[in-house]
Order: structure tokens, then C-alpha cells, then sequence
């Protein structure tokens, strides 16, 4: 945030988007509704602080819990503010890291596993402290014991521990309920298909280097959640728009819950450009703004082997096999149109450069004689620093009795959903 004086209506609106629903949520608790929503993960877990009370759900329709274990939370009541207040945080969180080293006994049991408080949204909310666990312990528990961790038994944590695996979602509340009444319930199926929808959509307009891409974010609060400056990661994305000829942001598996006065969606995320090729988790915390516009405040960003280089190698060939599908059929057809719509602004083609050369020299050759036979074999697709390349077996003749054989190798780049040729050799067998 600036130094500059903020006006007294700006101010007011300012505190009612990032303020007020911390101390609302402190002043009775959240109490967490669970129920069936579009894009709940497969597997979370959720803990009741009223009840100690830890649930395990699985969510294979119908949702239902698979496990019930006795926990241990902070030794004060309501939702954790201050560090050292010991209080357990409310909201949602995600397991990080599995510590089975150096730890005291008679405290955690010999086992931890870390959970990302303060998220986002907490900082946000100057909610301060660090260290919320899920951990065992060295002796039998009892009822709020703890200085802010989440305790299990140990012969729970050794069986629920293996499921705590990177990246599980974790709801923590000061109660946990079957969702409420219908109305309730169409809200927030909408709003999950809703953050569903608009987290796909960032991720096109990304691809796009839109500066549409900057509208789904809330400046001062991405700011002020410790996700970054927003302005210099407006800067920095504007550069990388400017300067690189492509982004391809694909996602996958987007799911979605509901926290004390905001959502999360997170998803698997594959990012390819040509600087750059990175997989792993993205974490998007959602605010409504005044206006009741739903808006970036946070991002979290785990990389990692998620799957995706496979999924994207199989995207591409099946797109590369149907490109050359739709050009070919231009290209045997004589479609001048169809087939210079396959074709970048700077291609190059043999000797020719730029999408005017190419096309008068198409339109000069099949005034004469057209295209008979065109086809291509054995297509092979791999990554190519301009997107993809293209190489197969291809049999060629024409209307004048001509005919070879050869290479062919096309180098794509990819423009919005489409793509386009910037390179195409021939070599004659």
C-alpha cells in the first residue's frame, strides 16, 4: 500500500472487502457447511473445533465420511488472530510437508504435518503466527490442549497420517454441518460452478496476454495478502506479454471450497512459453468486492510433477494430428482460403517468406494444375521452441501427371486456440 491520504468513502469500502469478515468470523466462530457442491475434491478433511472432532471425506458421489478421529485444538476459544494467542485458525488450508524428524516426543508424537497458515486471505487479515500443524502425540489427549495445532492420538495420526498427503485440503471450524437450507445450498452450488468457471477463464485470458487477464485480481488486496506488489506483477506480466510470441495456460481438475467469507479454486496448471515450461498447483483465494464481483486477493503457487507434461504431450498430438488433417483437406481441395488460414503472417515456406509470398505463389501454381493426391503418413509431433514440430512421410501428385515423395516438417506456433505455421520444409526422398 501507498503512503498517500485514502479517502474517507474509499477507506470505508476498503475495510468492508478485506476487513470486516475477519471480525465477523471471530465474533461467533465459522461454522464450516458441508454438503454435495460442483468441484469438491475426491478426498479432505475437515475438523471440528466445537465438537474435537477430525472427519475424513471422500466425495465419490455420494460425499460421505470415511473416518471419524478424536483431535485435540488450541487451548483458547474463537478463531486465531495474534501469534502466541493459542487459538486454532478457522478457514481452509492445505497439507504442505510431512516432518518425521527432531521432533519432541511428548509433544508431536514423533510426526507433523505442515499446513500453509497463514494463507492468503489470513494475511490479508493481519492474522499473524506460523507453525499449525496436524501432528500425533507423546501421551492420550485431551480436549483443547494444544497451542494452536490440530492433535490426533497417536494410533489415529499412524492411519490417517499416509492420506495427508501434499496438497489435501484440510477445513478447519468452529463447527462442521451438513449444508443448510435449500436456497443456501443453490448459492453456493452456484457460486462454486461460478469461481469454477471464472478460474478457467483467467487462465484463457492469460493465454491470450489480454490485459482483460488484470481484471480478475483485487490490486490492494493481492497486495496486502502477501502474494506479491500487484503492480509490479502487472509490470512484469505486460513485459513477458509484450515480448514473447506465445502462452499456452492449460488447467485441469478444478476444484473448489468455501471459507469463512471467501472461496479457493485450485487446480493442476501446465504453463509453456518459449522462455519457460513449468507444471504444478495453483491456489486462487476469492473475495467479493463491493459491487459483488468476485476477485483474485491471493494466489498460491506449488510446482511439481502433477501429471501434466503426459496430458499436454497427448493435447498437442492430437491437435498436431488435426491440424494436418484440416490443411491437408485445404491443400487437396485448392481451398486458397482455408489454406492460408493455416499459415502464420511470417511463415516461411521453402524459399518464400511471409504469407503474401506464399499465397501468390500458390494461386500462380494452381491456376495451372491442382493439387490430386495428397497424403501424409506417420506423423511424428514433438516440442519445439516456436510451439511444435511436425515431421511425416509425405506422397504428393498433381492435375499435370506430377508426383514425389518425401519429408515433410511443419514447425507450429500456437495463436489463441488455434495454430498456425511459421516454418515448412520439404525433402525429397
Amino acid at each position: 500500500m501507498t503512503g498517500t491520504r485514502r479517502p474517507l468513502a474509499s477507506l470505508l469500502i476498503f475495510l468492508t472487502f478485506c476487513i470486516l469478515p475477519a471480525a465477523h468470523a471471530h465474533a461467533g466462530g465459522w461454522n464450516a457447511a458441508i454438503g454435495e457442491l460442483p468441484h469438491l475434491p475426491p478426498r479432505f478433511v475437515a475438523v471440528d473445533k466445537s465438537r474435537q472432532t477430525l472427519f475424513l471425506y471422500r466425495h465419490s458421489s455420494p460425499l460421505e465420511v470415511s473416518a471419524t478421529y478424536t483431535c485435540t485444538t488450541g487451548q483458547a476459544t474463537g478463531d486465531k488472530q495474534v501469534e502466541g494467542d493459542l487459538r486454532t485458525p478457522e478457514g481452509v488450508y492445505f497439507v504442505e510437508h510431512r516432518i518425521d524428524k527432531g521432533l519432541d516426543w511428548d509433544l508431536y508424537g514423533g510426526i507433523a504435518y505442515t499446513l500453509n497458515y497463514p494463507n492468503p486471505v489470513d494475511a490479508l487479515r493481519r492474522k499473524t503466527g506460523f507453525g499449525i500443524w496436524i501432528h500425533g502425540r507423546g501421551h492420550e489427549i485431551t480436549p483443547r490442549e494444544t497451542q494452536g495445532c490440530i492433535a490426533l492420538n497417536m494410533a489415529d495420526i499412524e492411519v490417517l497420517g499416509p492420506g495427508l498427503e501434499r496438497g489435501l485440503p484440510v477445513i478447519v471450524a468452529q463447527g462442521v454441518n451438513a449444508t443448510g437450507a435449500q436456497p443456501e445450498a443453490e448459492r453456493d452450488a452456484a457460486t462454486a460452478r461460478l469461481l469454477a468457471q471464472r478460474s478457467q477463464q483467467w487462465a484463457a485470458a492469460w493465454q491470450a496476454r489480454s490485459d482483460d487477464f488484470f481484471d480478475f485480481y483485487a490490486p490492494e488486496q493481492y497486495t496486502l495478502s502477501g502474494s506479491g506488489r500487484f503492480n509490479a506483477f502487472r509490470q512484469q506480466k505486460e513485459r513477458l506479454f509484450r515480448h514473447l510470441d506465445w502462452i499456452q495456460t492449460i488447467v485441469r481438475d478444478v476444484q473448489a471450497l468455501e471459507g469463512p467469507g471467501y472461496w479457493v479454486t485450485w487446480f493442476r496448471q501446465y504453463y509453456r512459453a518459449p522462455n519457460l515450461t513449468t507444471e504444478g498447483i495453483r491456489r486462487l483465494y476469492w473475495l467479493q468486492d463491493p459491487q459483488g464481483a468476485w476477485r483474485v486477493a491471493g494466489m498460491e503457487w506449488r510446482p511439481g510433477a502433477v501429471g501434466m507434461k503426459q496430458e499436454y504431450m497427448d493435447f498437442v498430438r492430437g491437435e498436431g494430428e488435426k491440424f494436418v488433417s484440416r490443411w491437408r483437406t485445404a491443400w487437396l481441395n485448392a481451398d486458397m482460403e482455408k489454406y492460408m488460414e493455416c499459415y502464420a503472417r511470417d511463415a516461411v515456406q521453402g524459399g518464400r517468406s511471409g504469407i503474401a509470398d506464399i499465397r501468390s505463389q500458390k494461386a500462380a501454381l494452381w491456376s495451372q494444375k491442382k493439387p490430386r493426391r495428397v497424403i501424409l503418413d506417420d506423423i511424428n509431433v514433438s516440442l519445439h521452441h516456436d510451439g511444435l514440430k511436425l515431421t511425416m512421410t509425405q506422397r504428393y501428385a498433381d492435375s499435370s501427371g506430377y508426383s514425389d515423395e518425401g519429408v515433410k516438417t511443419l514447425v507450429l506456433r500456437p495463436e489463441g486456440e488455434s495454430w498456425r505455421i511459421v516454418r515448412e520444409d520439404w525433402r525429397q526422398d
